[in-house]
């Protein structure tokens, strides 16, 4: 049975690129456009992993992360956030709040593909 991902992030065509990459290695993929919508995605559904955006209107990313960590049917859940952000201090907040991989936009399908990998157990 294929792994879910969830892929938040407001830029479409980000989420598309990420989506072929993770399809293309058998993945099934559910897209969020921002945090809100991403939360809103898990409704239940079993979700391997998520990739998330930091900085996207109506709830950022860290937000995002926060309040999934709160939720017991996913507390658990990988995240890997995909961004432009590179700062410690930004990478802080996002550990803090429970992300596990931080991957810089623009990204390498494969680096992606390899995070991925790491995160999601057989």
């Amino acid at each position: 049975m294929a792994k879910t991902i969830l892929i938040v992030d407001d830029s479409a065509s980000l989420r598309t690129a990420v989506k072929i990459a993770l399809t293309g290695a058998g993945y099934e993929v559910i897209e969020g456009c921002d945090g809100r919508d991403g939360l809103a995605k898990l409704d239940g559904r079993k979700v391997h992993l998520v990739i998330s955006d930091v900085n996207m209107p109506n709830m950022d990313g860290i937000s995002m992360v926060q309040a999934i960590k709160q939720n017991p049917a996913y507390k658990f859940t990988p995240i890997i956030m995909l961004t432009t952000e590179a700062g410690s201090d930004m990478m802080e907040k996002g550990k803090a709040a429970g992300v596990k991989a931080w991957v810089v936009k623009p990204f390498k399908p494969e680096q992606m593909l390899q995070a991925v990998s790491k995160l999601i157990l057989p």
